[in-house]
């Protein structure tokens, strides 16, 4: 082979290469909060690449995309989004951006959680009260696009049994838009899935260890009812399924009657909520704190809830410490 001959082998080869597709640039996946974050990143691996919009701590009902998240969308193949109406402002930042690629609902499959008539009605007064006053044109514009869940619960991920949909509606999603990479995400959805299953039956297991009538716990923001659901603990609390509008001082009376009357001793603050509402609660019933629980956000790389898994974990040990020592 002479040596141009051997030049141009080589050329075709690197071309080759680069466009084969353990060369080609990681799939890009915009999620819209930190646990479907996670989800994406373990089931993609190294072959996502992923922005997540409302990050660790933060809050999604309240969040409002800049246009850097705009831009991030546009450029994206796969977006991950919950669904039940939990990103009130999705909708726009689709329009916004002009993304036309893969739209994921991880809730897809997932049987909704109906309200009850009194979360309902709780849900409604809050947002009467939040949008009490508001007479710009303005403001009627933003409430046109706000965060009202109707009559659905949309925090679904807080049952694993959830969880474990969401992780194959994720696996499919991110197959379909890279079908060179399908059988790794496949492998990867699986393994995950087998986790997610693995941590449910342990912690119905500690659960268990607690008598059904002494599982009652009280949170600042209802976001727990899936979890109540598939565990078999009540969950009480002040704020709708919403951190959007505070609870009113009738609500929160309401509360600290059942507490006094039912002689709960532990009531917990979420990630995502201003303490001061806890923190009266427990000043005027003599309840303890406890440790922090995680509802729609994880905690930072260095927090005991960096994970989807890890947030279960916590969430599952703190409840379990707190009903046995109540």
């Amino acid at each position: 082979m002479t040596t141009r001959s051997l030049s141009l082998a080589l050329a075709l080869a690197a071309s080759a290469l680069a466009y084969s597709p353990a060369f080609a640039e990681p799939l890009k996946v915009v999620a819209s909060f930190s646990i479907l974050g996670d989800m994406v990143k373990r089931i993609g691996g190294d072959d996502v690449a992923v922005t997540t919009l409302v990050g660790p701590n933060g809050d999604a009902h309240v969040f409002e995309p800049t246009p850097r998240d705009a831009k991030a969308l546009g450029e994206a193949k796969v977006l991950v989004e919950n669904g039940l109406n939990f990103e009130g402002w999705m909708p726009r930042l689709v329009k916004t951006s002009g993304f036309s690629g893969e739209a994921v609902i991880a809730s897809t499959g997932v049987k909704p959680r109906e309200l009850t008539p009194e979360e309902q009605a709780l849900e409604e007064a809050e947002e009467a009260h939040e949008h009490a006053g508001e007479k710009t044109a303005e403001a009627a514009h933003e409430n046109d696009h706000g965060h009202d869940h109707g009559s659905v619960d949309p925090h679904a991920w807080q049952s694993l049994t959830n969880g474990a949909i969401y992780a194959r509606n994720i696996t499919d999603g991110l197959a379909k838009a890279d079908p060179a990479h399908a059988s790794d995400y496949r492998k990867r959805g699986e393994a995950y899935i087998a986790e997610i299953k693995a941590l449910d039956g342990k912690i119905r297991a500690e659960i268990d260890t607690v008598p059904e009538d002494q599982r009652l716990i009280v949170t600042s923001h209802d976001a727990f009812g899936y979890f109540g659901q598939a565990y078999h603990v009540r969950f009480l609390a002040p704020q709708g399924v919403s951190t959007e509008a505070e609870a009113s001082a009738q609500d929160v009376a309401k509360i600290i009657d059942q507490i006094r009357a039912q002689k709960i001793r532990a009531v917990f603050v979420e990630n995502i909520s201003d303490t001061r509402l806890i923190d009266q609660i427990s000043r005027e019933t003599g309840a303890k704190v406890g440790g922090a629980l995680f509802s729609d956000a994880l905690s930072p790389a260095d927090g005991p809830a960096s994970t989807y898994l890890d947030m279960f974990r916590n969430n599952a040990d703190e409840i379990v410490k707190a009903l046995k020592t109540s």
